[in-house]
């Protein structure tokens, strides 16, 4: 009885031992003997042991902050880049097969692209092309990590650290790009303006009466913004009407 109770009683420890539970974000790659078993979860399976081993997959989308890297770009001038990556494993299986350690690996194939791919573009394509890039860089990535059953779905460029003497050639030159469009807005208003007043003129020509009603009109403005005396010259125009009745 007593060896029978002490038999149960390592059974019922060895069959406790070997119950595993597995949350539903995750996955457990189960090895028997060193051999691929399959995969197992989520909730509760047998994992016996010594027999069987197990390695626990995380399903869920992880985030990955690239290290910043020192890029020189295909116009010669030197960056430094820093990006973000969101991947997520799609095949346990060849997560835990295929490489190492997949994290490890995956950040390492995004720095390495992240120079690569930025070396062959040139600083303009870099500032104001951004979504081009990322969008090149992740299937450039994807591809990579795709025999370990890593799918990546997102990669994006964080901050573009450019030397301060780059800094301050481009803010001189938008500095003077500013004044070109303001001045060539001012000419478009003047060049507006003259022929405003040049189809006034014409206006204004055939009928003489007008132009000694405009001409009364500014001498009534001015009247009226001044308190001291103003003395104008009589346009003969006005006196020759007088003078041709006579």
């Amino acid at each position: 009885m007593e060896v029978m109770g002490i038999t149960g009683f390592l059974l019922l420890v060895f069959f406790l031992s070997a119950i595993r539970i597995v949350n539903e974000y995750e996955r457990a790659v189960v090895f028997t003997l060193g051999r691929f078993a399959g995969v197992k979860g989520p909730g509760l399976f047998l994992v016996w042991p010594v027999i069987q081993t197990m390695v626990r997959v995380d399903l869920r989308v992880v985030t990955l902050d690239v290290p910043a890297q020192d890029v020189i770009t295909r116009d010669n001038v030197p960056v430094k880049v820093n990006a973000v990556c969101y991947f997520r494993v799609m095949d346990p299986e060849k997560s835990v097969i295929k490489v190492a350690n997949f994290l490890v690996a995956t950040s390492q194939i995004a720095q390495t692209t992240l120079r690569s791919v930025l070396g062959e573009s040139e600083l303009d394509e870099l500032l104001s092309h951004r979504e081009k890039i990322n969008a090149k860089l992740r299937e450039i990535i994807d591809a990579q990590t795709d025999p370990w059953g890593v799918k990546v779905s997102l990669v994006e460029m964080k901050d573009v650290l450019l030397p301060e003497s780059m800094q301050r050639a481009m803010a001189k030159q938008a500095e003077a790009e500013r004044e070109r469009r303001a001045k060539v807005i001012a000419a478009e208003g003047e060049l507006q303006a003259s022929e405003k007043l040049e189809a006034a003129a014409a206006q204004l020509s055939k009928t003489p009466s007008a132009i000694q009603l405009r001409y009364l009109q500014t001498l009534v403005e001015i009247a009226s913004e001044n308190n001291s005396t103003t003395i104008f010259p009589l346009p003969i125009d006005l006196l020759s009407m007088y003078f041709n009745k006579k």
